[in-house]
């Protein structure tokens, strides 16, 4: 028994953004059986597949292509796996494609299914109880030899996040818990690593505050170059702050996500509210650090015009990166529950929608239009990266101290927003054609 890991794309086009999906590092050392890896997001994937089962990870954006090459791999008599955020939150509908799905994590599900398959006992469900012991975790970065990504690697030090913010898949996925994982373990595996760059993906770094600390100060030593994502009372800290640039931090990501508290107080941000973003923005910037802020626009306050008063203070304040989002109602998340009982998605299940497109909206705003909220994000995300924009917001000490990483990643995130930006989810590559 042969099995390939599949990390399906958007659009099945390849992406220059794409970073390795760690989950299968994480998965090969559990699976006793010859496996082959494809991501869509770098490369095609054969036409002929040698494999007779198909794992694939699938978020809400990716579903409908997904869906797609499942149903292209059944009709080749392939067993079709499906796991990740999207199976997690509607295992039913995923059912519908696949052959068995996972609920949850894959630590304490993976290897059962493994062993369900050579015995030919493959059960619909596999749930998880999120409760591995995350110390135990091995990963094995082998799996993405030959693979071509940017050069960042990425590393997980914890999962969860002790906030609950209702757009936010993370506290549906975890149900608020939070675990992280040994230092020494994470030190270990930082180690053998090649790439000069990291990027920690836990929704926040700081799950345990201790612990974190102790982590940057072993990685003093290590001569990385990392990023990760902080919530905002961290950046109260400057002594912390100090210690994670000492320690080769260059940027943290941060969900500002409005600029206005009622906003604020609706999705449950309570990290922001009682904070001052300019006293925030100066410490990190007197600890020498980039600044990668993140924003939703729709919640009830929002008007035609917020978008792009949170361009001007972005570009104001000399924001490394940014992004800015229509309010995205993930299935699962409180959000999109009380969206749906107060009638205002425009779609119920817009991930499946024939003529849904990257960037549209998936809600109804309370003062504006459908239209108006997609067109101002859309134009929020032209002019932040505009040509003149990007070389205004590169004049500032931290931008400019690490002006390749921002001339590269500004470059690539207006190229990839000039491509995603009003293309049909699950749009098929020619080798796909029905």
């Amino acid at each position: 028994m042969k099995i390939a890991f599949i990390r399906p794309g958007m659009f099945g086009k390849k992406s220059r953004d794409a970073m390795m999906p760690l989950v299968f590092a994480i998965i090969k050392p559990l699976t006793k059986a010859p496996i082959e890896f494809y991501d869509e997001k770098i490369e095609k994937l054969p036409e002929n597949l040698d494999a007779e089962v198909v794992a694939m990870t699938v978020d809400t954006f990716s579903a409908r292509r997904a869906y797609f090459l499942a149903q292209k791999y059944k009709k080749e008599n392939k067993i079709v796996i499906m796991g990740g955020f999207h199976p997690t939150m509607v295992p039913d509908e995923c059912l519908q494609y696949a052959d068995a799905v996972v609920v949850g994590e894959a630590e304490d599900t993976w290897t059962m299914i493994v062993e369900d398959l050579k015995n030919n006992s493959l059960k619909k469900k596999y749930i998880s109880n999120n409760s591995s012991d995350l110390s135990q975790v091995k990963y094995d970065y082998t799996v993405f030899n030959g693979k071509y990504y940017n050069n960042i690697a990425l590393v997980q030090f914890g999962r969860g996040c002790r906030y609950c913010c209702d757009f936010c898949s993370i506290n549906a996925f975890y149900k608020g818990s939070v675990r992280t994982r040994n230092v020494e373990n994470v030190v270990a595996d930082i180690k053998k690593i090649k790439e000069k760059y990291i990027f920690f993906v836990d929704d926040n770094i700081f799950a345990d505050r201790e612990k974190a600390v102790k982590l940057f100060l072993l990685m003093k030593k290590l001569r990385k170059k990392w990023a990760c994502q902080i919530s905002m009372d961290i950046a109260e800290n400057a002594e912390i702050l100090k210690i994670m640039k000492q320690s080769g931090c260059m940027m943290v990501l941060i969900g500002f996500e409005s600029l206005n508290k009622e906003n604020l107080k609706k999705m449950n941000k309570k990290a922001n509210m009682k904070l001052d973003y300019e006293k925030v923005l100066k410490n990190i910037y007197d600890a020498g650090l980039m600044v990668y802020g993140t924003f939703v626009i729709g919640y009830g306050e929002d008007t035609v015009n917020s978008a792009q008063e949170i361009v001007d203070f972005t570009v104001h304040h000399k924001f490394a990166i940014a992004n800015f989002n229509p309010l995205m109602a993930m299935p699962g998340t409180a959000l999109y529950e009380r969206l749906k009982w107060e009638n205002k998605l425009v779609i119920d299940k817009w991930w499946l929608e024939n003529n849904f497109r990257y960037g549209d909206s998936m809600i109804v705003p309370e003062n504006m239009t459908v239209r108006q909220l997609k067109e101002s994000c859309r134009d929020a995300r032209y002019s932040f990266y505009s040509l003149g924009n990007i070389f205004k917001r590169m004049m500032s000490r931290s931008n400019l101290k690490n002006v390749h990483v921002y001339l590269i990643t500004n470059l690539v995130s207006r190229f990839e927003i000039m491509f995603k930006q009003g293309r049909k989810l699950g749009d098929r590559d020619e080798n796909y054609a029905d």
